[in-house]
């Protein structure tokens, strides 16, 4: 962050002194006006709802331009790492700031693999749980009671912890979230295997059985990393702002992710591809392919409350980045199982169409998202709708660990203390009973 040969200058109408505000400058995107001074020097805070204004911090990591579709891990765009890169490379840059060398991505792959081993009495602890349980619910239970499990990597102050820490949440997750949904249906858990891929081996746990071998398929394994590559970071979301917000007390770091996966539960935010498929299931239910364009047109009546989903984004004006190749990666997946005539696939197809050529929803920028198409491609991989939330926590996880370290290591991070417009009743005196 460096200081621009620049200033802002707050005026009054009432007549007090003006303030100047110093301006600042990152590498790339907007400036920003520095107000940590504003209360101490007018008495007055900022308002911002949501912060859509507001930078909470100075960061090194995910940059996004909403208005160009692009989306940068350290520097690098996510089309060059989804295509050139597996999970865990990403993993290592989002945590280091560079990718590993060869010798670094060997040592880092095999350290992640030989810890995705849970604590055994976490099953234990998983049986709690309804079986009926939303698998959100549950990971939030287990991914905060790792702590409990885990309490020699618990000091968010001591680097070594946090690194420990960091493996063991990046390396578990896969083995929690499969554990959870077998936990659902009621089939005996999975152990991990050393000799296969971060995402083989995530798919074998979810799948696999005591009955018969079960043999990772390549293109379903590439579609599974590629997911997880997509969804790494997000810059400040609201899942990232709440671990961020969560460390900054002090917490431990499975305290601190814990808050993010209860965070990212929301249907807006990382409940989005969930809806998406709910959506397309009422269509296929109220009639299919045939009923598409009456749905869409009620769509555009924005009396009809009916919503779209799984198309535009919040942050991107332009098309999402992460789209394009979660679509190639889609129609590879329903190429791979046959499943180009699938009912509902083929109305997810007709939905695509209608968005990318009608002008009410070229004109608004309403193009699909990476949340529409990778929905289709976990419901034809086999993976339930109600479990898509915890693939994208699973995915997240490393994002979370890395601003949460970054925020730790900020000479400048404070516990987070937001302010508000108060607009209740003034200062009262309790009456007494009888004239309540």
């Amino acid at each position: 962050m460096k200081l621009v040969d620049n200033k802002a200058t707050l005026s009054f109408s009432n007549g007090a002194p003006s303030v100047d505000l110093p301006v600042y400058a990152g590498n790339i995107g907007p400036d920003v006006i520095d107000i940590r001074k504003l209360y101490a020097q007018t008495g007055m805070f900022t308002y911002d709802p949501g912060f859509l204004s507001t930078a909470s911090c100075q960061s090194a990591i995910t940059y996004i331009d909403g208005d160009k579709g692009e989306l940068l891990y350290r520097g690098y765009p996510i089309e060059q790492l989804a295509t050139n890169c597996d999970y865990l490379d990403t993993c290592y840059l989002l945590l280091n700031g560079n990718l590993p060398n060869e010798g670094e991505r060997k040592d880092f792959h095999k350290l992640v693999i030989n810890h995705t081993m849970v604590h055994e009495q976490m099953q234990s602890f998983l049986k709690g749980f309804r079986r009926d349980a939303h698998p959100m619910a549950v990971l939030t239970g287990l991914v905060g009671a790792m702590s409990a499990f885990y309490h020699d990597s618990t000091d968010i102050n001591n680097p070594e912890h946090r690194q420990i820490a960091a493996i063991r949440l990046i390396a578990k997750m896969p083995t929690l979230v499969a554990m959870a949904y077998k936990y659902g249906i009621g089939q005996p858990f999975v152990y991990p295997r050393n000799d296969l891929s971060y995402a083989g081996n995530f798919l074998r746990m979810m799948f696999a059985n005591p009955c018969e071998d079960y043999v990772v398929n390549p293109v379903i394994e590439r579609a599974v990393d590629r997911i997880f590559t997509l969804h790494a970071d997000h810059e400040q979301n609201a899942s990232t702002s709440t671990v961020r917000l969560c460390g900054s007390s002090g917490t431990n770091p499975f305290a601190a992710i814990a808050a993010g996966v209860a965070c990212l539960w929301g249907p807006a935010h990382g409940g989005a591809n969930e809806a998406c498929l709910n959506m397309l299931e009422e269509i296929q239910a109220s009639g299919g392919v045939s009923k598409v364009g009456e749905f869409m047109e009620k769509v555009k009546d924005k009396n009809s409350g009916v919503k779209l989903m799984g198309f535009g984004h919040r942050v991107y004006k332009n098309y999402d980045p992460r789209a394009k190749l979660m679509q190639e990666t889609c129609n590879e997946v329903l190429a791979e199982l046959g499943l180009e005539n699938d009912p509902l696939f083929k109305l997810a197809k007709e939905l695509e169409k209608i968005a990318l050529e009608d002008d009410y929803f070229v004109q608004r920028k309403l193009y699909p998202n990476v949340d529409f198409y990778s929905g289709i491609v976990q419901r034809a991989i086999g993976i339930p709708v109600n479990l898509f939330t915890g693939i994208f926590a699973l995915a997240r996880t490393v994002g979370w660990i890395a601003q949460l370290n970054e925020m730790i290591s900020d000479p400048e991070y404070k516990i987070g203390r937001p302010r508000q417009l108060f607009t209740g009743s003034v200062k009262r005196d309790v009456p007494p009973l009888a004239q309540r």
